[in-house]
This record gives C-alpha cells, structure tokens and sequence, in this order.
C-alpha cells in the first residue's frame, strides 16, 4: 500500500516537508489551525532561504542592508558595510511567507485540512496505522466537525506547544516569550527604515536575549524577547524598547500585538516510533540570534528528504531507527553553529557590561564580515587562522574594557525543564 503521511502544522517547517513528500508522489496531508495565521516573529530570513527555497521577489517587504546595534548606554554601532551588492537579510510578514509556501504545497498535490488535532492515537504495534482526531474547520466554525484520518507516519510540525510532540512523549524544554507590537508610522519615519534594521541589547529591554525593530512593507515590528522566568516583566520590557526607541516610532499607531513562545533547546526526543518533529515543535530556534525560519523550514525539508529516500518514494514507512537518520544528519550539519551561538549567548547576554562589550565588538570590521557570512549563508564561517586570532583578541579586549570577564558562575548549564 502506497506511504500516507500526515503533517501537522502548516508554517515553514509543516509546508516545507508537505512539498518534498508530495513531489515524491507520497500521499500528504497538511493539517492548519489557522490558514491566515499570523505568528509573531521578526521575520528575518537569510539571503540563501530565499534560493534554496525558490522565494519570490514579492514574498520580500523589505531588504535589510544595514543594521544598527545599541548598546544599554545607547550606543549605536553600523554594520553592513560588509555586504555585497547583491546581499541582503529578507524581511518578511510570516502571513505571508506561509501561506505562499502552503499553497506551493497544495498546488503541487498536498491535500490541506483546515483543521485543529486534538489527539494522535498510537497504535500498539509498528505496522497498524496514526489515527489522528481533529476538528474540521472548512464549515466556517471554530468547534469544527470531529473527524478522523489513518496514516502510516506523522511529521509534528505544530509549534512550541505541540500536541504531537506530547502524544510521543517528547519531552519538555525551555523556552522563550517573544512579544511584538506592529506599529505603523508617518512616511517619513518609515523612510528612515528603507533598508534598516535595529536590535537593542540591555536589561531594560531583555535580560537575556534583544529587542528589535525590523522593517516591514508598511510598518516596523518591534519586540522583545525573554526567557520564560521572566514572562511576568514582559510588558515592562516592551515599554523598555518602546521607551529606548521613542524618537523614531514618534506618530506610530499600532496596529497588532503578538505573543508567542520560542523553544529554547531541543526537544529531548525528536524522533519517536514513526513520528518525527521538526521546526518549534522539535527545538530548532537558536541561540543569541533567536532565529527560527529558515533552520524550521530546513528541518522539515530533511526530514522529508530521508523519508522520501528511505522509503524509496513511499513504498513503505520507515522504522524508528531509519527516521532517526533525520536527526543524525540534522545534528551533523548544523551541531557545531548550534554549539557556537549557545555559546555566544551565554558570554555576551548575561550583563549590561558583557552586552556593552559585544556591541563594541560589532564595530570591527573582521567580526562583522565572520557575523555576516555565518547568518546569510547558514554556516559557521571558518575564517583564516589570523584573522581568527584577531577576532579573538579583539573579543577579550572588549570584555576586559566593559569589566565583563567573569568567573565559571556565570556559565550555569540551564536544566531541562521538566
């Protein structure tokens, strides 16, 4: 009988995955919540997203060329003059972008169910079928209608909150809360952000991660973000941002709040019987960029390769330890650019003089350049040995200037939570 696979969630990650499946000619189905969800996020995507993953021109509101970085004393540092002409961070409404890859999807053969899934039923052995429950929403009601499905395989790609992901049991883990205003402003502040982007760093604004205002097509998005212990200070760190940013939002409206959490680690099972998670769902935001689209819809794509290949083009479902090959080459892939930003988060974002000293830092040139390369193309850039030991140097001497250096305490591995 030809492979049936369900995937469930239709952003980045979901659609991605539905895409490579159905082009295998493997029988998909792409289950959505909401069809006009509009999750908040930044919305930045790396330049090789938009080739790799064949993005109109339209899907692009703007493109980002410069970027100012300020510090918590309000210093302001340019970067971007390190990009070619051709190079540039996509920023895009994720309303967008994910109903264009959705409906990529559907067009190519995926069938789409406007759908809520409340509960995956496992089956008792590794050959009878997913049943999934859902409500069917294309009746236009919020209740839905109760209905059924059987596959043969899942793809839980339903976000941070995973329904999938607690029917395996998964595993818990850490998490962000990203808060985000959309505020649309006179025409000539707007101008001022053609082709710029702002990321704020203090304790005023995070006390663990940065605020932004990222351009859109008619209007700035401006957010924060922090670690889930300190989810009751949220507001009081937006009104932070708001506050730091005031002379250039002067005369904005706003025009949506948006909430939303972030994983912050890996889920501790990512693959369980012949149900793999990708995007949210599996953990795949990194650290101290706080980057979530590209790396989900990437893990979906990979997911569904494996499956593709390994299934030979659906003749069959994969055992568990055949799906585990996903996250083998998942983690042989991008481990190491995992490992680097975990790293930098936890130097750079513990205290205002760690953040002062960063921000000093992202002046030089050669660190700009190695920052850029890393984020546009995905990879953790190996620059020549010199220039890596300038790097170096340059990275202590501005944390001694800021008095950041700071013994093993402030380097506390972060638990699970359970």
């Amino acid at each position: 009988m030809a492979l049936r696979v369900a995937v469930v969630g239709g952003g980045p990650a979901g659609s991605s995955a539905a895409e490579t499946l159905v082009k295998a000619g493997i029988e998909t189905y792409l289950f959505e919540r909401k069809l006009d969800n509009a999750k908040p996020c930044g919305g930045a995507i790396p330049l090789c997203m938009v080739d790799e993953f064949d993005l109109p021109p339209e899907i692009i509101d703007r493109r980002v060329r410069k970027m100012k970085m300020i510090s918590p004393s309000n210093i302001e540092v340019n970067i971007g003059s390190t990009l070619k002409d051709d190079e540039y961070i996509g920023m895009c409404r994720r309303e967008v972008l994910d109903g264009f890859l959705r409906e990529r999807a559907e067009k190519l053969g995926t069938k789409v169910i406007n759908g809520t899934v409340h509960k995956l039923e496992i089956p008792g052995n590794d050959k009878d079928p997913y049943t999934l429950h859902y409500a069917d929403h294309s009746n236009g009601t919020l209740q839905g209608d109760a209905r059924t499905l059987q596959v043969d395989m899942v793809i839980g790609a339903d976000g941070a909150n995973s329904r999938v992901a607690r029917a395996i049991d998964a595993g818990d883990y850490n998490y962000a809360i990203a808060f985000q205003e959309r505020i649309r402003l006179p025409e000539d502040k707007m101008g001022y952000y053609e082709e710029l982007a702002e990321m704020y760093v203090g304790d005023d604004v995070s006390p663990d991660f940065y605020a932004w205002v990222f351009p859109k097509y008619d209007h700035v998005a401006v957010g924060t973000g922090t670690m889930r212990v300190n989810q009751a200070k949220i507001k009081q760190l937006q009104k932070g941002i708001r506050e730091r940013a005031a002379k250039r939002l002067e005369g904005g409206k706003i025009i949506k709040v948006e909430a939303h959490p972030i994983p912050e680690h890996p889920r501790p099972r990512r693959v369980v019987g012949r149900v793999a998670l990708v995007g949210d769902a599996a953990g795949t935001v990194t650290k101290s960029s706080g980057e979530g689209i590209y790396f989900a819809a990437k893990s979906g794509r990979m997911c569904a390769e494996t499956i593709v290949e390994l299934s030979n083009s659906g003749e069959r479902a994969l055992t568990e330890a055949e799906l585990k090959t996903y996250i083998k080459r998942w983690d042989k892939q991008y481990g190491v650019t995992y490992l680097v930003l975990d790293i930098l988060q936890r130097v750079f974002y513990r205290s205002d003089a760690t953040r002062e000293a960063f921000v000093e830092m992202c002046a030089d040139m050669d660190v700009q350049k190695l920052t850029f390369d890393s984020y546009l193309y995905k990879t953790v850039v190996p620059a020549n040995p010199i220039t890596q030991m300038k790097i170096t140097a340059k990275t202590i001497g501005s944390l001694i200037r800021g008095n950041a250096l700071a013994p093993a305490e402030y380097f506390p591995v972060e638990p699970i939570a359970k």
